[in-house]
């Protein structure tokens, strides 16, 4: 190992390669996380954190498995089958039932988000697993699955040196690690953000599905769009705040002259008194 990793030390191709693939490993590793933020927040308090170490921590597992059968993985790009002269691989139906999936627990998420009121029917029977750690970890797994298996795929199309992919895994999952507390806090204290959060699932769900079906969208249009309506969110989130202080300080302006007058009108009637 130690052999492969001295001659790209020198290389400065291998370190431009390990800065771009660990960039990219993080901005593919956000939406793994905003995935098990949302989903660790409907758990008890007690159980979030715990969930979301094992999330980032299966989803480490799977990364460095997957990079120990890459000639394997590399595999899952050959087409298995045709439908209308469209090919289709493993990796493309992973993607697809990922996108499916996501797409699935967005929209159900979203619909629960804007009508909290329980319906009692059949779907809202397996909506009440949720607090269940298990239930959540399971589902944690399958995207864990199709965002680790995406990653890969995306680090061996960018370099061929297998050191140089584990490094940029290791650093993406620990980046994934310190930022999932403060990141899953933030979402449970902003419920404006939850939904911003879910749209980007549901974006990410689309994307995912578009992929398999060989319609690839660059990234860099999804990411830039996240970003606008991130920053857009923002400014709402600075207005809205903005406004509570304005709104504070108009009550306790209030206040102070209720208490003005009151002293005021005690003076006066203590002079009137003497008088």
């Amino acid at each position: 190992m130690l052999d492969s990793i001295t001659p790209l030390l020198s290389d400065p191709a291998a370190w431009a390669a390990l800065v771009t693939l660990i960039v990219m490993e993080v901005v593919l590793g956000i939406d793994n996380l905003i995935f098990i933020s949302i989903l660790s927040n409907k758990l008890p308090e007690h159980q979030r954190q715990k969930v979301r170490r094992i999330g980032i921590g299966l989803a480490l597992v799977m990364r460095l498995a997957l990079l120990s059968i890459i000639a394997w993985l590399v595999g899952l790009v050959q087409p298995v089958f045709t439908v209308m002269g469209n090919e289709f691989s493993w990796k493309d139906l992973i993607l697809i039932a990922g996108g499916l999936f996501l797409v699935w627990k967005a929209t159900k998420e979203i619909h629960h988000t804007v009508d909290p009121t329980p319906s009692h029917d059949v779907m809202d029977k397996k909506d009440v697993m949720i607090n269940n750690a298990g239930a959540a970890i399971f589902q944690i797994i399958l995207l864990d699955l199709v965002f680790s298996i995406d990653s890969i795929l995306t680090a061996v199309g960018m370099t061929e040196h297998l050191p140089i992919m584990v490094i940029a895994v290791l650093v993406a999952v620990t980046v994934m690690l310190l930022a999932a507390d403060p990141l899953a806090n933030f979402i449970n204290e902003n419920p404006s953000v939850v939904m911003l959060a879910l749209g980007f699932l549901l974006m990410i769900g689309m994307v995912l599905i578009a992929d398999g079906f060989g319609y690839h969208v660059p990234k860099g249009y999804i990411y830039a769009a996240m970003a606008f309506s991130a920053g857009v969110e923002a400014l709402n989130m600075m207005g809205r705040r903005s406004a509570t202080k304005k709104e504070k300080a108009t009550a306790a302006r209030a206040q102070a002259d209720q208490a003005e007058a009151r002293a005021r009108k005690a003076e006066a009637e203590a002079a009137a008194e003497k008088a």
